[in-house]
């Protein structure tokens, strides 16, 4: 399993939720959260230690296999499935029961410096990724000492690019499909207002 602290592993395992499956509902169900983590999150961790075995990958962590692999066609599936895990991973701590309202205030002045208001960030989250064409990830980052909304397509992230991410939000269809079906725009609406999780973002921001 890859740990906090950078050291090799023999193996990737999946990482137990933050919260209980039921936890993000009415958001989030049960439902969506135990294919969602049970089936696609785990299929990315199991390929990932098949892809990996008796290669140059093997007893890597998760972030020093998305770093090697990352733009070499020919280790694109390592690649895919590598930041697949690790964004799954991360999104479920980017959100929490009884989340949104405001950030701490280091956060906030954070977020006014870089994008005027909380309000203006939160609109900017919400247009990434409901504008991301096809599946994807919308993502508060820190680049240099600037807070920025980026997205990214299908399993790429910020970490491919040097960029430290703080929070995201998981726009493939897998991810709210069960419970909004087409309309994306609530999902997303309804993460940020009541589910994103800022102590999170601040604890990356302070690593």
């Amino acid at each position: 399993m890859s740990n906090d602290n950078g050291e090799n592993v023999s193996v990737h395992l999946l990482p137990a939720l933050p919260y209980a499956e039921s936890a993000l509902a009415p958001v989030i169900s049960a439902n969506t959260i135990g294919f969602h983590y049970g089936k696609h999150h785990k299929g990315y961790i199991d390929n990932l230690n098949k892809l990996v075995a008796g290669t140059e990958f093997a007893g890597l962590t998760l972030e020093k296999i998305i770093v090697k692999a990352a733009g070499d066609a020919k280790n694109a599936a390592i690649f895919n499935n590598a930041a697949q895990a690790w964004n799954h991973t991360f999104y479920w701590r980017s959100l929490m029961p009884n989340g949104g309202g405001e950030p701490s205030s280091e956060l906030k002045k954070k977020i006014e410096a870089s994008f005027g208001t909380l309000d203006a960030l939160k609109k900017e989250l919400a247009t990434a990724a409901t504008t991301q064409f096809g599946s994807g990830w919308a993502w508060l980052a820190l680049e240099g000492d600037k807070l920025k909304v980026v997205k990214t397509g299908n399993a790429d992230t910020p970490l491919a690019k040097g960029v430290k991410p703080l929070l995201t939000i998981d726009v493939w269809e897998h991810a709210y499909y069960l419970d909004y079906q087409n309309r994306r725009t609530d999902y997303v609406a309804a993460v940020i207002d009541k589910l994103i999780n800022w102590s999170f973002a601040v604890d990356n921001l302070k690593r």
